[in-house]
């Protein structure tokens, strides 16, 4: 594809901002805003991992992965900031997703120790986990506010933290892994995964396409589970103090 025809494919951007500007719905700021950052950042994006690639080396893959892990901590932890050293919590997740996942990968020969491996696919887990993690906090701290009453009865009763805070926690937990199980039951039916049909545009088989999709697939099913699961667990001992007092949440970054 050229500039050219990329820059035809505006098109796409322009539909939205007619029909938000006709409706009054106000989304022209951050439509153009979406834009042009992700044009900047996926430009920059390419050429950086065009000298990665090239380069092939073990310490410009670990900074890479370290950045992507950078920037979904910092972007993550906005909606637990109630929650105290959240942001310590998602960065350890975020490694543990990582070591495990790639440990997997290269440790059973599935995929070649390369930074066209590696990186992408990394890319792909550290985002999911990233996104699964703001569905978490959303739902935990929610649930928590929702049933603080709950949670301090059970506690003047005799109850552990754990047991006072568990069905707040397997609701969050539950809540944010089901879109993942969701999508995974309709996969091909009603959708064709952004991966597989890259690699069809591409020219790959389409047999070895789906091969790489359902790989895909299965990491993002740990990367759902393993990471709703760690920031659960990570986060409501946080919630109590020493006495087993049940602490409110607070406003602000941690």
């Amino acid at each position: 594809m050229s500039y050219l025809t990329l820059s035809i494919t505006l098109v796409f951007v322009l539909i939205p901002l007619v029909l938000s500007k006709t409706l009054n719905l106000g989304l022209e700021k951050d439509t153009i805003i979406a834009t042009v950052r992700s044009i900047i950042q996926l430009l920059a994006v390419g050429y950086v991992l065009q000298y990665v690639f090239d380069a092939e080396h073990f310490i410009f893959i670990t900074l890479m992965i370290l950045l992507m892990i950078g920037a979904a901590t910092q972007n993550a932890r906005r909606k637990g900031a109630s929650i105290k050293g959240i942001t310590w919590k998602l960065i350890v997740t975020f490694i543990f997703i990582e070591v495990l996942t790639q440990g997997i990968l290269l440790g059973l020969n599935i995929t070649p120790p390369t930074a066209q491996y590696i990186i992408p696919i990394s890319g792909m887990v550290i985002g999911n986990s990233m996104v699964l993690g703001i569905l978490f906090l959303n739902r935990f701290t929610s649930e928590i506010e929702t049933h603080q009453d709950e949670t301090e009865l059970i506690l003047s009763l005799g109850g552990t933290p754990k047991q006072a805070i568990h069905n707040q926690l397997i609701a969050s937990i539950k809540a944010s892994t089901i879109p993942t199980i969701e999508s995974q039951k309709t996969i091909g039916l009603v959708q064709l995964p952004g991966m597989m049909s890259g690699q069809i545009i591409a020219g790959a088989d389409p047999v070895q396409a789906v091969q790489f999709q359902l790989l895909i697939l299965f990491l993002l099913l740990t990367t759902a589970v393993v990471t709703s699961i760690m920031l659960g667990f990570l986060s409501y001992p946080t919630l109590f103090n020493e006495r087993m007092q049940f602490l409110k949440l607070k406003d602000g970054e941690s």
